[in-house]
């Protein structure tokens, strides 16, 4: 088996979350190059699910503004792992309370993905929250202070996917696989 090797990094930039570094390999035929990567501490991202009186599932997203896009996006609720120490599950729940003023009676794991392995060793968890319950909102910042809070049903939302208006990868990934997590006979409401 051929491999990469790591040789080292130089660094650019230390922001308050990511790290900017000038990293280089070695390829398996002896070649050194460089590239660019983004060091960060990772995300989670929660799909808060809960039922109406039908039995239907409904999401709940939150509509806040990203600086570097320039606008509002419709999303699931989500943050960094920027608490040193913190458990995953741990920072979810956090972000539910900030984002949505909920907590989760349950968790279920749907999946952990890359983010953007060309440039970054940034990955998301995302988690399907079920049983939940009103708790204080402790927003942070000025884009959660001025954030809302939409509860839609989840078919409109995954349709909003299929048209192209919700376009967060976070969001997309994650409400398709809540999607193909309810579609099991076992998992429907009783």
């Amino acid at each position: 088996m051929t491999t990469f090797r790591a040789l080292g990094e130089r660094l650019v930039y230390q922001g308050h979350v990511v790290r900017l570094v000038v990293a280089t390999f070695e390829s398996p035929d002896g070649v050194t190059f460089d590239r660019d990567v983004v060091h960060t501490p990772g995300a989670v991202a929660v799909v808060p699910l809960r039922f109406d009186v039908e039995g239907n599932a409904m999401v709940v997203l939150v509509e806040q503004f990203r600086p570097a896009l320039g606008t509002e996006l419709r999303e699931i609720p989500a943050g960094l792992r920027d608490v040193v120490g913190e458990h995953p599950l741990d920072t979810a729940q956090r972000e539910l309370a900030e984002e949505c003023g909920l907590s989760a009676g349950r968790l279920e794991l749907l999946t952990t993905f890359q983010n953007a392995a060309g440039m970054t060793d940034a990955a998301t968890i995302v988690y399907l929250a079920l049983d939940l319950e009103s708790v204080e909102t402790r927003r942070d910042g000025p884009e959660e202070d001025h954030m809302t809070v939409h509860v839609v049903p989840l078919a409109d939302a995954l349709a909003e996917v299929a048209t192209g208006r919700l376009t967060d990868a976070k969001t997309v990934i994650g409400l398709l696989l809540a999607e193909r997590w309810l579609e099991r006979a076992d998992r429907a409401p009783a």
